[in-house]
């Protein structure tokens, strides 16, 4: 999904009192005045801008029958020769390049990517979100992740900051503007340019996920960050958490061929296909080595997908 989207405390508007002032020898029929009481935090008006946006554009999505939940089904059938191109363009190129100093939305071949050791994934919160949601974001993500791990057969589980790998924040507009060295606390070795374009997303953007190298070896993923704008109603928030998270996992590019697929952006499929756990599951199969270029990839990866497809019937393709 487009670069679908620390913390610092939303700036509070504080009512001044009049001062009035009285003569010491009158008495006045008067109450005093209460002293002003600062209002509980809340969202800036930009902020809540965005919320009433992003639920008019969910509003819209699901009206022209976007972020399908059903997986898919016969409508959406997928051949083993499907899956396998879908493979190759989503996991052997990346969504974004640098371009004179800048991230910008430009696909570049790259080799493929994965996990080492073991994901461990820390839910990083802002200040506006209610306890409920608070409550329902960190049970979504580990709910997916638990998923995630059935799927690839890798470790994936939740952890505390210090010990975490992944990372997802999901923050306001204001504190994800000013989220900076949050960034950099828990990814070092982050660059400025990735901060820029992490924090000044577009408003078209929903939410954005960034992987960096272990060490050197650039064939594992060491880190990564997803952010995610706490404006999201339900299914926006939701799809968010699935397709950054799994392209975290080294699925780093969209293709509009992907079918059913969240990694294509186009929304029709809000969560996570049966296609796509194909796809997950192809990127952690141990006969790829990660690494590996296209070319050396592709007989294997025709040879996984056959085998994915074997056993399934047209009534199952497609579906969670």
């Amino acid at each position: 999904m487009k670069l679908k989207a620390p913390i610092k405390l939303a700036m509070l508007v504080i009512g001044l009192s009049l001062l009035l002032g009285c003569e010491a020898d009158v008495v006045s029929s008067k109450p005093p005045e209460p002293k002003p009481v600062a209002p509980p935090k809340g969202r800036s008006e930009l902020s809540q801008f965005y919320l009433n946006s992003f639920s008019r554009l969910q509003e819209d999505f699901l009206v022209k029958g976007l972020l399908r939940t059903d997986g898919g089904g016969v409508d959406v059938a997928f051949t083993a020769n499907d899956l396998a191109e879908n493979f190759m363009k989503i996991a052997f190129f990346a969504e974004f390049s640098m371009v004179n100093g800048r991230l910008v939305a430009q696909e570049v071949a790259f080799p493929m990517r994965r996990w080492q050791n073991p994901v461990v994934i820390n839910v990083i919160l802002g200040e506006t979100l209610t306890p409920s949601q608070q409550r329902a974001d960190q049970a979504e993500v580990k709910r997916f992740a638990s998923r995630l791990e059935r799927v690839t057969g890798h470790p994936i589980q939740m952890g505390s900051r210090q010990s975490a790998n992944l990372f997802v924040l999901i923050l306001n507009e204001d504190e994800r503007l000013a989220a900076g060295p949050l960034l950099q606390e828990i990814i070092p070795e982050i660059s400025n340019v990735d901060i820029q374009a992490l924090t000044q997303i577009t408003k078209n953007d929903l939410c954005i996920a960034q992987s960096y190298s272990e060490g050197h070896a650039s064939k594992y993923i060491g880190r990564a960050l997803v952010i995610i704008r706490d404006e999201h109603p339900d299914l926006l928030r939701k799809s968010c958490i699935h397709e950054e998270i799994a392209q975290s996992l080294g699925l780093s590019n969209d293709s509009d061929a992907a079918r059913p697929s969240i990694f294509n952006d186009d929304e029709e499929f809000g969560l996570l296909t049966t296609h796509d756990e194909y796809l997950l599951r192809i990127l952690y199969d141990p006969r790829l080595t990660p690494g590996m270029d296209a070319q050396t990839a592709r007989p294997i990866v025709d040879q996984i997908a056959r085998e994915l497809m074997a056993p399934e019937t047209p009534e199952k393709i497609g579906r969670i």
